[in-house]
């Protein structure tokens, strides 16, 4: 068994979180020194750096709602979903604990919550999730192969939504759409308040996108 590819995964996830997650407990520890912006920067530069590094051993992945929208599109076997998403959350747990030793300070540590706005209840930021997650696999599954992901466009694209998504909706749901991210932090930091809506919404958000690539482009989408 070619076991490189949970390697890959895990690393890539572990990486990912710690980058992203770190820059928000960083940015709460020291009273916003970070931004929004360059939260939002963070998360996009640091899923692009692991495209490139691991995209064509593992498929670079990392995140459960990204497996399962490439198995549902035919694009990656079924019997490989539920290892991979163990490996990614562990690989976010992982990154979380190790951000817990380095800044016991925060109390967060990147933790995803809906905004405290009471005009945005949790339903919102659950469609919000749902819409952005949509989004990013749209984007996904038209520049990726499911496999192995080595082009160019693939870590600009995928990288650049995410910045994107981040930047403008990381004030109302810090924008996970990503289970595993969301499980990380919230485990180890204790907020477990909302965690179905970050594990369930983008699951939603990838079936729906593939769905409708599918109406859009038939069998190329999934072939």
């Amino acid at each position: 068994m070619n076991f490189k590819p949970y390697y890959a995964e895990f690393l890539g996830t572990f990486t990912m979180v710690f980058c992203g997650t770190g820059a928000m407990t960083i940015n709460e520890i020291t009273g916003g020194s970070v931004t929004g912006v360059g939260i939002g920067l963070s998360w996009g530069f640091i899923v692009m750096a692991m495209i490139y590094a691991f995209g064509d051993i593992s498929g670079a992945h990392f995140n459960p709602a990204v497996t399962l929208g490439f198995a549902i599109s035919k694009k990656f076997p079924w019997k490989q979903v539920i290892p991979y998403t163990l490996i990614q959350c562990l690989g976010a747990i992982a990154a979380s604990a190790l951000l817990w030793y380095l800044f016991p300070a925060s109390e967060w540590l990147g933790a995803t919550q809906p905004s405290v706005d009471p005009y945005f209840p949790p339903i919102k930021a659950f469609i919000l999730e749902i819409l952005l997650t949509y989004f990013l696999m749209i984007v996904i599954i038209n520049v990726s192969t499911g496999a192995k992901e080595i082009g160019v466009i693939a870590g600009l694209a995928i990288g650049g939504v995410i910045m994107l998504e981040a930047i403008f909706a990381g004030p109302m749901t810090n924008a996970s759409m990503n289970p595993a991210r969301s499980l990380g932090p919230a485990l180890i930091s204790g907020h477990l308040e909302h965690l179905w809506l970050y594990l369930l919404a983008p699951c939603i958000g990838a079936i729906l996108a593939v769905w409708s690539c599918r109406l859009v482009k038939g069998k190329n989408c999934c072939d």
